[in-house]
């Protein structure tokens, strides 16, 4: 989301299957990392599929919207980025994708302008707006279905406001976005 003038191209990675955890979730803190971070997200999910799709249609291939949380290793990921790799080993992990429940959307493109927090232990430590986005929604689904076809099912996840920190075993995490539903969860020891 938007804390300075920046406009960079939007990238994209992918989570392993077994990323996805559901609300009232107890997440492990995961192997290989001393740095083990949060970023509420909001959760686009496709309800048809397509590839080039123009910004203009893009509202057409959503079916709704959820809350996200985008846990992060954030230590692989600083080193994964200072030698120039794909930040893959920092981002996708098991549990790494906690997503809330997914509420349908009749109008896709009026859902803006929401706020979007994440609290830890009952203390927020982010908040945002939608409208703060860099891109768009229509815009990162368009940008995304010219790398990969879009299929209904999938899930995006667009980004995240500034505060990101780090979470330790016993911290729970709530993430809401107004207009849907919260998204709880907890860490736990590795196992």
């Amino acid at each position: 989301m938007k804390e300075a003038d920046e406009r960079d191209p939007p990238f994209f990675f992918q989570k392993p299957r077994d990323a996805i955890v559901q609300d009232g979730a107890h997440v492990p803190y995961p192997p290989f990392t001393s740095d083990f971070q949060f970023e509420v997200e909001l959760v686009v999910a496709i309800g048809k599929g397509g590839r080039d799709i123009a910004v203009e249609q893009a509202n057409g291939l959503i079916w709704g919207y959820a809350v996200g949380i985008d846990l992060t290793r954030r230590d692989r990921q600083r080193d994964a980025r200072d030698m120039r790799l794909p930040w893959e080993v920092g981002k996708s992990f098991d549990a790494s994708a906690p997503c809330g429940p997914i509420a349908q959307v009749a109008e896709p493109a009026n859902f803006r302008d929401c706020t979007i927090t994440l609290a830890v232990n009952g203390v927020e430590r982010q908040r945002g707006n939608i409208g703060q986005m860099i891109w768009s929604v229509p815009e990162v689904i368009a940008q995304l279905s010219k790398q990969v076809r879009l299929e209904a099912g999938d899930l995006i996840y667009t980004g995240t406001p500034s505060g990101v920190g780090p979470v330790v075993p016993g911290d729970v995490i709530s993430a809401h976005i107004d207009g849907l539903p919260p998204l709880t969860l907890t860490i736990t020891p590795s196992e």
